[in-house]
This record gives structure tokens, C-alpha cells and sequence, in this order.
């Protein structure tokens, strides 16, 4: 068993302002889709040119938030919500959803894409191969945070989280971190370092964040309002992920299938 390593959730402190690792990592994130995404505006085959890329790092990060917050209420805490509508603006007491957000950005991307006089999918293929940047950096912060935390195991890497209780278990925040971070990325980004048919790019990040996402759930908790959906296995997270599986497939498959016809 791995010893947890006792990082304070706190990156920052300035008074009474405090700067938490959690949101450090979702600069990370818009600061990769900025940079990254300028290199990406310069190959000849981008709808957009390098300098609209700040406006698509603000569209998308609305689109982020916003969807994160409000997926979480919808998928996960909606009995909560009719309770106490309030609770959809305490962000600060965490819940973000991952799916909410997809749908945040899509929506934001939209909207985005009839600025730019191009299409949504042009869009998304741009910036899919660089949301695992993001990705990977919001699941260590779950880590740092001890949060999200994976099922009971006797595996040798296993760790006893603060808030987890006395059990070891499965560090599932590493394993998304790893998958959907570094492992995604790699993917995306050398399929899309050429040209590629229009959706391929984001048909190809669907597929394989839902598959990643659908394995990692066999290791994790499911959220404790909700528990197993079915057969003492099932979890929201699956239910949401496999809709991300078939589409993905579904836009690779025609993006190719179009290409060959033409």
C-alpha cells in the first residue's frame, strides 16, 4: 500500500483570498487550449485564423463551467437541486459534471462557430486533441483534493484517502488522470498532426473518452446520492459515457465514409 502524500488543497494563500490547486488546473487547461490551439490556427486546413483563438478560449470556458455545473445538478444531484435551487450557484462546494461541460462546450462552440462563419465540427476538431490537457490536470486536482475516490482494493498501489475512511483503495483519480489525460492526448494529437475529414478528430475524442471513462468507473465510487443504477455495477458515469462511445464511432465512421466517396 502507497502512503496518500499530504498536499494541501491550497496552492496559494493572500489574505483572505485563497488560491486553490482544483482551479489552478482548470487554467492549465484554458491556458493549453490558447497556446496549443494558436499552433494548431496556423496550419493552412483551420476554419479559424491564430488571433480568434482568445475568443474560443472564452467561449469555451463559459461553456465549461457553466455546463459542468449545471450537468452535475441535472445527472447527479437534481433531487438536491428541488430541495434547495440555490445549490446550483455554490460552486465552491464543489460538483462539476465532465458530460455537462462536453455539452457546455458544444453549445458554446455553436454559437462560436456562426461568429466565425464556419461550422461546429471544424470547431471541435480544433480543440478536441487539446482538452485532455485539461483533462488529466482536473483529475489530479480531484486527487490533491481526496476526492472521487476509487473502490476498496488490496492492490500494492492502493492508498487510504483521508476523507475515504480506513479502507485502502483504488487511487481512480490517477488512473482518468493517466487515461484521459496523457494516454487521450497522445492519440488526438498525432491522429490530428495532418489533415483529417471534418468531425473524424472529434468523433475519434468521443469514442475514446467514453471507452476510458466507462473502464475507469469499475474502479471508482459511484456518487453516494446516486450508487449503483444496476446490476450492483451500473453507474451514472457509464450511463452518460456510452451515448459518447456510439456517436464517436458513428461521426468517425461517416467522416471516413464521406472522404472515400468524394
Amino acid at each position: 500500500m502507497l502512503n496518500f502524500p499530504q498536499i494541501d488543497p491550497i496552492a496559494l494563500s493572500l489574505g483572505p483570498i485563497k488560491i486553490h490547486w482544483y482551479g489552478l488546473m482548470y487554467l492549465i487547461g484554458f491556458a493549453a487550449v490558447y497556446f496549443l490551439g494558436q499552433k494548431r490556427a496556423e496550419q493552412w486546413w483551420s476554419p479559424i485564423k491564430p488571433e480568434a483563438i482568445e475568443d474560443l478560449v472564452t467561449y469555451g470556458a463559459f461553456g465549461v463551467i457553466l455546463g459542468g455545473r449545471i450537468g452535475y445538478i441535472l445527472f447527479y444531484n437534481f433531487e438536491g437541486f428541488l430541495s434547495n435551487p440555490l445549490i446550483l450557484i455554490k460552486i465552491w462546494q464543489g460538483g462539476m459534471s465532465f458530460h455537462g461541460g462536453m455539452l457546455g462546450v458544444f453549445i458554446a462552440m455553436w454559437l462560436f462557430a456562426k461568429k466565425q462563419n464556419c461550422s461546429m465540427l471544424q470547431l471541435t476538431d480544433i480543440i478536441a486533441p487539446l482538452a485532455p490537457i485539461g483533462l488529466g490536470a482536473g483529475r489530479f486536482g480531484n486527487f490533491i483534493n481526496s476526492e472521487l475516490w476509487g473502490r476498496p482494493t488490496d492492490v500494492p498501489w492502493a492508498m487510504v484517502f483521508p476523507n475515504g475512511g480506513p479502507l485502502a483503495r483504488h487511487p481512480s483519480q490517477l488512473y482518468e488522470a493517466f487515461l484521459e489525460g496523457v494516454v487521450l492526448f497522445v492519440i488526438l494529437w498525432l491522429y490530428s498532426s495532418k489533415p483529417r475529414p471534418v468531425m473524424a478528430t472529434t468523433g475519434m475524442a468521443l469514442f475514446f473518452y467514453g471507452c476510458f471513462r466507462f473502464f475507469v468507473e469499475f474502479f471508482r465510487v459511484p456518487d453516494a446520492q446516486l450508487g449503483y443504477l444496476a446490476l450492483d455495477w451500473l453507474t451514472m458515469g457509464q450511463i452518460l459515457s456510452t451515448p459518447m462511445i456510439i456517436l464517436g464511432a458513428v461521426l468517425f465512421y461517416v467522416a471516413h465514409k464521406k472522404t472515400s466517396v468524394n
